[in-house]
């Protein structure tokens, strides 16, 4: 029987205070991507999960390209390997 992957990551997000709002649903439009927590002053703790490291790496490329984010980095990474059919938890 084939496995897949399930990734699931973390990030400490900072961005310009006037750009979190815009911020955060500029990175909630990813496929998989939440803003569990915010802070007033910027510090955004975000959550990403996906079939692949890559989609997980590109996300996080894509996050710090956008506008008024000032870094991000990464917290937690995690993977398993999932049986074909099995869903991730």
């Amino acid at each position: 029987m084939k496995k897949h992957e399930w990734h699931v990551a973390s990030l400490v997000v900072y961005c310009r205070p006037e750009h979190r709002q815009t911020a955060i649903e500029a990175i909630e439009r990813l496929t998989g991507a939440e803003v569990p927590v915010s802070g007033e002053q910027g510090k955004l703790v975000v959550s990403l999960e996906g079939p692949s490291q890559q989609h997980l790496v590109q996300h996080i490329d894509a996050i710090a390209q956008m506008d008024g984010i000032l870094s991000t980095t990464l917290i937690y990474h995690e993977f398993a390997e999932l049986e074909a059919g099995e869903e991730p938890a």
